[in-house]
């Protein structure tokens, strides 16, 4: 479907959602094979725990009771052997579901990867870089800490637990059913802990990436703070989120503390209970002295698994919040996407025109109002007019950055919604005033656009733009390597090699945002010649608040308030004596 053209933060996903749970282990089905043999090993382990306190019982009635030492030495023997398998088989289940779970998360980061990467420009317009990062790192990392380690203890668990009710109520009755009289009051008292838990433990995600969102700012800005005298209120800031992050996690862990304590209560009464009760019986001669010794060991076992299974589920509400998290990132609708006709743009002359364009962030406030241009091939249009009068978001949508309120843009006659996205940006090349370069080499920042590229086109499109002399003075050349943002080069080094970057795609549309400001006067002389290079047989959009440095375009807009209020070249704008004639002469003015 085509874009409204103005953004509005989605509360929720508007279609169904699985429960988090059942989506989770949807991520299994990858590894369907490999699940029933790590389920075999856990029901292994399950089976060599439940048979060891029957062993243990019956050896009394029938082997110590009747001095029959050959039996106990063989029974001692099974017993080892019967240990051994299960630890071999715990092992193996461990490594087995370790291995699996590993692998989900790795998807599982992949997935938000690959989501961040899609999303519009419009998500980012209302969202924190800090929290998006927190989703991939840290929520993902609770979800590893709250399963990793566990999960496969955790089906030990519940198997074992299944086979030791099986063993008891096979042996007796009445002593099974007395030993399972406290479960009931137990699953209810684990409900409600978690559900507190959990609600606890989302907090702390949400406040772990509030935190992480001003971490990722403040590191960024430090420069600015130190400027501005803003150190002691960033600080000041962080402390309180510091400490809202702090107070979720006290409150989410003080329900835990209380949880176990409470299990612990219930275990006893149901130990003692087996003892009264058994004890009773075996005086009665209903039961034998070996059965109420199994079933105490059996109660031993019984609820250790339970505490062991409570305790994860409940520690397992934080990696369920931060599933919720992730979820509900991956859930964010696209909002810009390609239209399920969408085709291939073929290679295009470069015509572009906006046909009564309106467009808006939001529903209540038009950014664009009625533009009307036609760029023809290789023609160079000037925009120019005051900060936020709509100049970039003219470029934004002939990149299809957003979808037009009304009206239509169009390359070539072909409405850009009617093609995919990434055909037409692959035709169309960008400089902008603040370029990103990146934590790579040279060349792998010259060959953004096209990793395929070889060294030598590299180099030629370095030549173009005038940046070959300066990399080969570099300690590796175009293999040395950038920091990040490329802090240690000018701004006038890191424009040139933006400009490599746009020559080597070798695009039929061109770009340029303000990218000629910042430069010294010599440095701005390489870029220029880069530019008019770069310029040849393209059609080009050029932002400028510098008139002269669009005075050879072929059509000057002059954007006021969204509109355009003068268009034309600069001869026939100076000789009408209006906005554009009065900018330049103020420009000239204060040079």
């Amino acid at each position: 479907m085509r874009g409204t053209g103005y953004i509005v933060a989605p509360e929720q996903p508007t279609r169904k959602q699985l429960p988090t749970v059942q989506r989770f282990l949807q991520y299994l089905r990858p590894y369907g094979k490999k699940v029933p043999i790590a389920l075999g090993l856990v029901f292994i382990g399950a089976v060599t725990q439940s048979l060891a306190p029957f062993l243990i019982g019956w050896s009394i009635d029938h082997l110590i009771v009747q001095k029959n030492m050959p039996g106990l030495m063989m029974l001692l023997g099974l017993l080892t052997l019967i240990y051994m398998v299960g630890i071999v088989a715990i092992r193996g289940q461990i490594v087995r579901v370790g291995w699996i779970l590993q692998h989900v998360l790795g998807q599982l980061r992949q997935d938000i990867f690959t989501k961040i990467q899609s999303l519009p420009l419009s998500f980012f317009d209302r969202s924190e870089a800090g929290d998006l990062m927190s989703r991939l790192l840290n929520d993902v990392n609770t979800v590893n800490q709250a399963f990793g380690q566990t999960l496969a203890q955790m089906l030990g668990n519940l198997f074992s637990l299944l086979g030791i009710i099986v063993a008891m109520l096979s042996i007796n009755l009445q002593l099974g059913l007395v030993s399972n009289f406290f479960v009931p009051l137990m699953i209810v008292l684990t409900n409600l802990f978690a559900r507190w838990a959990r609600n606890r433990f989302r907090l702390t995600r949400q406040t772990i990436g509030e935190l992480s969102a001003k971490l990722e700012e403040d590191i960024g800005s430090v420069r600015e703070a130190q400027a501005f005298n803003r150190v002691p209120f960033n600080i000041q800031e962080f402390n309180n989120l510091n400490a809202a992050n702090r107070n979720a996690n006290v409150q989410a862990v003080a329900i835990t503390a209380a949880f176990l304590p409470s299990i612990d209560f219930l275990n006893t009464l149901a130990t003692a209970g087996v003892l009264a009760y058994g004890g009773y019986l075996a005086v009665t001669g209903a039961v034998t002295v070996g059965t109420v010794t199994s079933f105490l060991l059996y109660v031993q076992q019984f609820f250790r698994p339970i505490q062991l299974l409570s305790q994860f589920y409940t520690q397992a509400q934080s990696g369920l919040a931060g599933l919720d998290r992730i979820f509900q990132l991956l859930d964010e609708p696209y909002l810009l996407e390609d239209a399920p006709d969408a085709f291939e743009m073929p290679p295009v002359l470069g015509e572009v025109s906006f046909e009564s364009v309106t467009f808006g962030y939001n529903p209540n406030q038009m950014v664009l109002k009625g533009i009307n241009l036609h760029a023809k091939p290789g023609q160079m249009i000037a925009l120019v007019g005051p900060t936020g009068a709509g100049k970039s978001t003219i470029i934004n949508l002939i990149l299809r950055f957003y979808d037009v309120s009304g009206g239509a843009v169009k390359v070539d006659g072909i409405d850009v919604r009617s093609v995919t996205q990434a055909s037409l940006r692959r035709q169309i090349g960008i400089v902008l005033q603040d370029n990103i370069l990146f934590s790579a080499t040279v060349a792998e920042n010259i060959a953004f656009g096209d990793p395929q590229a070889t060294p030598a086109e590299i180099e030629a499109a370095a030549r173009v733009a005038n940046v070959h002399e300066f990399i080969t003075t570099l300690p590796q050349g175009y293999a040395t390597h950038l920091g990040g943002q490329g802090t240690t080069l000018s701004q006038g080094q890191r424009q040139l090699i933006s400009i490599a970057r746009a020559v080597l795609v070798q695009p039929r549309i061109l770009i340029l945002d303000e990218a000629t400001s910042s430069i010294d006067t010599r440095t701005e002389t390489l870029v220029q010649a880069a530019i008019a290079r770069l310029l040849e047989g393209r059609t080009s959009f050029v932002i400028a608040h510098r008139l002269s440095t669009v005075t050879q375009a072929d059509q000057v807009l002059v954007i006021q308030q969204g509109q355009i209020v003068e268009q034309g070249t600069h001869s026939e704008l100076i000789a009408q004596q209006g906005v554009y004639a009065n900018l330049y002469a103020l420009q000239l003015s204060n040079s």
